[in-house]
């Protein structure tokens, strides 16, 4: 049953030949960061039941790691594909046989800076491909969707194109991209220390934020952005009120003369239409007083129509009593007439006398619709709105001597947010006072065995200068080395370049394991310059970070080589057309093999095996 157990286990396995073992420990991490996608999950689930039931305990998949590598026509490589493991990965290979190159190739898909001569001799063009497997919380995610481009799968893939004539193109999941977004991914998912420019660590503007989390101080931190936000926010509304108080003192006795002005004409809401139908009226009033009077001579006098209706109504009524009723509706009828011609007279006679008015009327008139109107072009407004403009300045005017009790009280609040800010900062100083010493043991233990036992590292907080406070705190953070006995500290960027530096990284990063944001870390030439007990240091911390971390390192260590979980030789190999780079990823048998030719040379012997297998045990205890 074992047996087909097994056979079931291994084509399994096949389904994740990229993917690899990783001791179960960070699997949980994983899991816990939200790294861990369901698909995968689901993955790793099986994958757990067939390598318990193989015998392979304790192994897991990486939520975040370099998958693969595809490379066609780079220098001395016509075509390669290879597939990475989680862990710690090994590539070995005597000297000119190509390492650097996979390094270079990685950097074009990284967004690096694109050579021609990184174009093999006789191709137009090089291709280099790279995978990473991201978990759902990557920051990678975030980048690409501020780039406009899909952020919810579980693997990205950079490529870059590079012409002859060292033109280049960059893409991002098949879409096409810039070498900047390029570069920005990349920065996030790997972290080269060596032969490539030197990031992450070395970066001072870095230090800060690899202290705070060494210190694991995130809420602080939280804490201390939104105080410097609330501080900011108080700030503004202090100064915006200063200003505005300012200016307005600066007008104040012009608006003072401009509302006496309004309050002396105190305009009224309608008040031009009235005034101007007003006027209208007075400019004909003389004229219709000469119709009224004309009209009155026509009805009354002794000419008019009221004494010929009284002549008319007088003989009808004498001749009344001969008619026997037959003049008595046109003796009503006169009679009517003549009552209301009175009517009428009278009313025009009250009519002539409404329009006995003030000579000065329409003078008085005419004088307050001009100074309303020349107010209203003063103030480049229509007569309508010199009310509203009234309240206006009399409330800005009320402002103005309630203005500097509202600064008093913006200033106060100002300064409790400024007190409160302070206070977390200062609890975050303490907090990063107390991480920069537990940081500075934990290196100093690593220096000794990396044959670094004279060098020094301490991390400096300097305090800064108030206009220099920021979201961050009131200090200055930044790491530094002396590296020989007497010599000042200095920044990381000017340790010795080589070997040095990336045993130094080593050191850094095996102590910040936990902290680390970039999945995937490169060293090349960590081992430079030395052997033996050292070389065995350098290798078994590079194993105990790779159960934090992906570690891919290019070695000319057995010791080191030894440590990988997993192995592959680098070899150049000669044609009567041209010389390729090939890669192969060794089993047991050959993995044994290569170690002991880094041990003897060229010819391996007996014992070169032996200690071969010597070291590859010592590595699994």
């Amino acid at each position: 049953m074992l047996g087909g157990f097994g056979s079931l286990f291994g084509r399994f396995k096949s389904l994740f030949a990229r993917l690899g073992n990783l001791p179960s420990g960070l699997l949980e991490k994983q899991r816990l960061a939200g790294a861990v996608s369901p698909r995968i999950e689901c993955a790793i689930a099986f994958y757990a039941v067939f390598s318990r039931a193989a015998g392979k305990a304790g192994t897991c998949i990486i939520g975040n790691m370099l998958l693969g590598l595809t490379i066609r026509d780079v220098v001395l490589i016509d075509r390669l594909a290879l597939a990475f493991r989680p862990g710690l990965c090994v590539l070995t290979g005597e000297t000119g046989a190509g390492k650097s190159i996979l390094l270079d190739a990685l950097g074009l898909a990284l967004g690096r800076r694109a050579e021609a001569g990184l174009v093999r001799a006789g191709a137009t063009e090089a291709v280099v491909s790279a995978e990473f497997a991201v978990g759902r919380n990557h920051p990678a995610h975030a980048v690409l969707r501020e780039a406009g481009l899909d952020g919810d799968g579980e693997t990205i893939v950079l490529r870059r194109l590079l012409a002859a004539d060292g033109r280049s193109r960059a893409f991002v999941n098949d879409a096409p991209s810039s070498v900047g977004l390029l570069r920005e991914l990349g920065d996030s998912l790997v972290e080269i220390q060596g032969q490539f420019e030197q990031r992450g660590l070395l970066d001072p503007a870095n230090h800060r934020l690899i202290l705070d989390a060494f210190a694991e101080a995130s809420v602080g931190s939280a804490a201390l952005a939104q105080a410097w936000q609330d501080w900011r926010a108080a700030r503004c509304r202090e100064e915006e009120a200063v200003r505005l108080l300012a200016a307005s003192r600066a007008e104040e006795e012009l608006l003072r003369h401009h509302l006496a002005e309004l309050e002396k004409l105190a305009p009224e809401e309608g008040e031009e239409d009235h005034l101007a139908e007003r006027r209208s009226f007075l400019q004909s009033a003389e004229r219709l007083a000469e119709t009224l009077a004309e009209a009155i001579a026509e009805l009354g006098g002794n000419s008019g129509a009221q004494a010929a209706l009284a002549r008319a109504t007088r003989r009808l009524e004498r001749a009344r009593e001969r008619a026997h009723g037959f003049l008595d509706a046109p003796l009503a009828a006169a009679e009517r007439a003549a009552a209301e011609t009175a009517e009428a007279l009278l009313v025009l006679e009250g009519a002539a006398r409404q329009l006995e008015l003030d000579p000065r009327e329409l003078e008085q008139v005419e004088e307050r619709l001009f100074a309303l109107r020349a107010l209203g072009r003063k103030h480049q407004l229509p007569v309508a709105e010199l009310p509203a403009l009234q309240q206006r300045m009399a409330a800005q005017l009320m402002a103005i001597d309630e203005g500097a009790e509202s600064v008093q009280h913006l200033a106060h609040a100002t300064a409790q947010a400024r007190v409160r800010f302070v206070a977390a900062a200062e609890t975050m100083s303490r907090a990063r006072t107390r991480a920069a010493s537990r940081l500075d043991t934990a290196v100093a233990a690593e220096l000794a065995p990396l044959r670094l036992d004279k060098a020094r590292f301490r991390t400096v907080l300097t305090p800064l200068a108030e206009p220099e406070w920021s979201g961050h705190g009131c200090e200055r953070v930044h790491f530094e080395i002396a590296t020989t006995p007497g010599a000042p500290f200095g920044p990381l960027a000017r340790i010795a370049s080589g070997g040095e530096l990336s045993r130094f990284m080593l050191a850094l990063k095996l102590v910040l394991a936990d902290t680390a944001a970039v999945p995937t870390l490169i060293f090349d030439e960590v081992d430079s310059g030395i052997g033996g007990a050292v070389a065995a240091a350098v290798g078994e911390r590079l194993q105990r970070l790779g159960t934090s971390l992906q570690v891919l390192v290019v070695t000319h260590s057995p010791q080191v080589a030894a440590r990988g979980a997993h192995h592959w030789r680098v070899a150049k190999q000669l044609s009567a057309r041209a010389a390729v780079t090939r890669v192969e990823e060794l089993d047991p048998d050959t993995r044994q093999e290569e170690i002991a030719r880094m041990l003897s040379g060229r010819i391996v012997t007996a014992e070169a095996r032996a200690a071969a297998a010597s070291l590859i045990a010592g590595g699994r205890a």
